[in-house]
């Protein structure tokens, strides 16, 4: 009888041992993690159609989360004018600084920038896509109306569900860098 129960016991803890291994799957290399990278600067280069001076938006933030705010510096836009816009993003704690930018174009379809206008801006519409026909944002247009105030909200989501209105929230996905620019329009 003590051998009986000597049994029970060996293989009850072996079951146990057995079913707490913690490699179930048999795969000794798990998949790679992405790590969101560090993104400190946002410019915008605007050229206006039909010619006239290139206007630049930036926002630099070499600290990150410290305790520093960002700095932004923007110039005015021409009233009624549309723009032809580019975005570049650096990691600049890195030396050289690392063009963020080429990132999001390799993984396009994980990546999207949304735009939101206020005051006299009439639109900002994405011009590049990702290889299924999504847009991207990384080139836009941006339209203005007559004289006033104006401002561009610009948000990089990564992994978005695609395609989607265009909105944050239709978007969905983790904001990478969030900026906003208040600017003049004049006539």
């Amino acid at each position: 009888m003590k051998t009986f129960k000597f049994l029970a016991i060996f293989f009850l803890a072996a079951t146990v041992f057995v079913s707490c291994s913690d490699d179930d799957s048999g795969d000794n290399n798990p998949e790679p993690v992405n790590e969101e990278e560090t993104i400190t600067t946002m410019t915008i280069t605007l050229v206006p159609e039909g010619g006239g001076d290139t206007v630049t938006f930036q926002s630099q933030d070499l600290d990150g989360d410290g305790p520093n705010a960002p700095v932004v510096t923007v110039s005015d836009l021409a009233g009624n004018t549309t723009y032809n816009a580019t975005i570049v993003l650096l990691n600049e704690t890195e030396n050289p600084a690392e063009n963020i930018t080429e990132e999001v174009e390799e993984e396009a379809d994980e990546h999207q920038f949304i735009f939101e206008i206020g005051g006299s801006v009439a639109s900002a519409v994405a011009t590049d896509q990702d290889g299924n026909g999504n847009p991207v944002g990384i080139e836009f247009n941006l339209e203005t109306n007559t004289a006033g105030s104006g401002s561009l909200t610009v948000t990089l989501r990564h992994e978005p569900t695609k395609p989607n209105d265009g909105t944050l929230s239709g978007a969905g996905g983790e904001t990478d860098i969030a900026v906003t620019f208040n600017f003049n329009i004049t006539q």
